[in-house]
C-alpha cells in the first residue's frame, strides 16, 4: 500500500505541476524556497495563481510523508527488503533534485528548457516510484503475477522477448522527451506575461512526437504477439492494459493538436503520459520477472523443472 502510494502521488505532482502551467501560475510564486521575499506562503494580492503554486509545493511535502511511509515500512519488515529500501531511498533523492530543479525554474522565470528537466525529474520519480511498486510484490514472495509454470515453456524465445521489452522502454523514453519539446515549443508558457519558447517547429515537433507514438503502439503490439501464454499470462495482460492506455492517449494528443491546445485536455494529456509512462514499467518488469524464471541468467539456458514439479502439476 505504501509502494503504491508513492505511485499515486508522483502521478499527482506531475499533473498538479501541469495545472500550474496551463493556468498560468508558474510565477505565481516569484522567489523560492519562500513565496516572496518576504512570506512563505502567498498574500492576499497574489491571488488565484499564487494559491496554485503554493498547493503544488506543498504536494511536495505530502509526497515526501509518502516516501517517508515506504522507507518506514519497509524497514519493519519481517523479512528483510532490500530493493524496497533502495527504492525508498532513491525516490527521496529525487524528491530533493526535483525540489531544486523547480527552485531553479522559478529562478530561470520559467525557461522553458528547465521546466522540461522539471518534468523530467518528475518522471524520474515515477519510475523508481513503479520500481519500488514492482519490488514491494517480488521481496514479498509475491511473484507480481508472474504465471506458477514459468519454467514450463524452455523453448519460449526468451532473448526476443527481451529485446522487444527493453525496445518498447527506449523508444517510449524517447516519446516522453520528445513530447517536452512540443510542449516547450507550444502555447502553455506557464506564466501570463511574455515567457520565451524553444526555437522549434511545434508542428514539426509534433509530428515527430506522433511518429513515435505510432512507433511504441507498433512494438507493443509486436511484443504482445511475441510473449508466449505459458508462463507470460500477467505479462501479456499488462501489456494489453498498456496498448488501450497508449491508444487513450493518442486520441487525447490527437484532439487537443487538432483543437488549438485547450487546458482541459493538456492536463488529460499529462496524466495520459504519466499512466503510459508507468504502464510500460510494468510490462517490463512482469516480462523481466517471467523471463528469469524460464532462463539461467548467466547462460540464457532453460532452467530445469523444480523436484516433484510433474507430480505437482
Amino acid at each position: 500500500m505504501a509502494a503504491l502510494g508513492s505511485v499515486v502521488a508522483s502521478i499527482a505532482i506531475i499533473v498538479t505541476g501541469g495545472i500550474v502551467r496551463v493556468t498560468g501560475s508558474g510565477l505565481g510564486c516569484t522567489d523560492w524556497p519562500m513565496c516572496t521575499g518576504e512570506t512563505l506562503a502567498p498574500t492576499a494580492e497574489m491571488g488565484v495563481h499564487g494559491a496554485i503554486e503554493f498547493g503544488n509545493r506543498l504536494l511536495t511535502g505530502a509526497l515526501c510523508a509518502v516516501v517517508g511511509w515506504v522507507i518506514i515500512t519497509a524497514r519493519l519488515q519481517e523479512k528483510p527488503m532490500p530493493a524496497v529500501l533502495r527504492g525508498g531511498w532513491a525516490q527521496f533523492w529525487i524528491v530533493v533534485l526535483n525540489a531544486v530543479v523547480g527552485g531553479v525554474t522559478v529562478w530561470m522565470r520559467l525557461s522553458p528548457y528547465i521546466v522540461a528537466a522539471h518534468f523530467l525529474a518528475a518522471t524520474l520519480l515515477l519510475t523508481a516510484a513503479v520500481y519500488t511498486w514492482h519490488a514491494a510484490y517480488a521481496d514479498a514472495g509475491d511473484e507480481t503475477g508472474v504465471d506458477a509454470d514459468a519454467g514450463a515453456d524452455g523453448a519460449a524465445p526468451v532473448a526476443r522477448v527481451r529485446s522487444l521489452s527493453v525496445a518498447l522502454v527506449a523508444v517510449t523514453a524517447l516519446l516522453v522527451f520528445v513530447g517536452t519539446l512540443a510542449t516547450g515549443s507550444g502555447p502553455h508558457a506557464g506564466d501570463s506575461s511574455d515567457v520565451a519558447r524553444m526555437p522549434f517547429n511545434w508542428t514539426a515537433v509534433t509530428v515527430v512526437h506522433g511518429l513515435l507514438a505510432a512507433t511504441v503502439l507498433v512494438l507493443a503490439g509486436v511484443l504482445l504477439s511475441a510473449l508466449p501464454k505459458d508462463g507470460f499470462g500477467a505479462a501479456r495482460r499488462k501489456a494489453l492494459a498498456f496498448l488501450a492506455v497508449l491508444l487513450g492517449q493518442g486520441l487525447v494528443g490527437l484532439v487537443q493538436s487538432v483543437t488549438a491546445l485547450p487546458s482541459l485536455l493538456v492536463m488529460l494529456h499529462l496524466l495520459g503520459s504519466a499512466l503510459v509512462w508507468t504502464g510500460v514499467l510494468q510490462v517490463h518488469f512482469t516480462v523481466k520477472k517471467a523471463c528469469s524464471g524460464h532462463s539461467s541468467p548467466l547462460s540464457g539456458a532453460p532452467l530445469p523443472r523444480a523436484r516433484g514439479a510433474a507430480t505437482h502439476a
